[in-house]
């Protein structure tokens, strides 16, 4: 069994784990639903460091994320997963899934000769943890509250966006490129990664800020990605 199919193999093992894992919090130890669910969401985004690894081809590597745009959908349908899709639940998981995998599709190129995977891991760190830090923090400490497109945030959440986003762009782009995980992609100066990661945050705070309920799982990933390439 190759590196890939392993990885394959990993990848729906670990995605199953997930979920009944969220679901045992939630039933047994009450532990709330938008708890479980950003656990997932992080748990989920931090995947594409795996599929780095145990994908040498873009056309292997979609296939998992792929495979979750239908699951998902069909799991928020049903609401099979109380853990994670609760009656007022948006199509989020879906819209994430498809983010990364129209990203991946786009401008994953490990085998080279340019590869654009950092701008794409930017992205879905952006919304891994900058969405759900804020979401948490904003709605346990948030006082400072604004509504937009239907959407109540706060902007003490919208503080920890910026903060936590410009963060992990930095991180990221600072350190994949040239590694093992990302041999072709090409290095930034240390003026393009500060231009990338202070663009990037602002631009994914304001587009998560106007996004309609959900929808920031789809435009986040996208714009800060697309933001994350023009700079480097």
């Amino acid at each position: 069994m190759t590196l890939e199919w392993i990885g394959l193999l990993c990848s729906y093992l670990y995605a199953g784990g997930l979920l009944v894992g969220a679901e045992i919090l939630h039933r047994r130890f009450a532990v709330p639903t938008d708890i479980t669910r950003k656990i997932v969401h992080v748990s989920a985004g931090m995947w594409i460091f795996a599929v780095l690894y145990f994908f040498h081809t873009w056309q292997m590597g979609i296939i998992p994320f792929a495979t979750f745009i239908a699951l998902n959908y069909f799991f928020h349908r049903v609401r099979f997963f109380k853990g994670i899709d609760s009656e007022d639940a948006s199509l989020g998981t879906v819209y994430f899934a498809v983010s990364i995998t129209a990203l991946s599709l786009a401008l994953w190129r490990p085998e080279g000769p340019i590869d654009h995977g950092p701008a794409v891991v930017a992205g879905v760190m952006a919304m891994t943890w900058g969405d759900a830090l804020a979401a948490l923090i904003g709605k346990r400490f948030g006082t400072h509250r604004y509504t937009i497109n239907g959407s109540t945030r706060s902007f003490e959440g919208s503080a920890v966006m910026f903060g936590v986003t410009a963060v992990v762009i930095a991180l990221t782009v600072s350190l994949l490129p040239g590694s093992s995980l990302a041999p072709y992609a090409v290095l930034s100066s240390p003026t393009t990664i500060a231009i990338a990661s202070i663009a990037g945050a602002a631009v994914g705070t304001i587009v998560e800020a106007l996004s309609p309920h959900g929808t920031d799982n789809l435009s986040v990933p996208i714009c800060v990605t697309l933001v994350a390439l023009i700079a480097g």
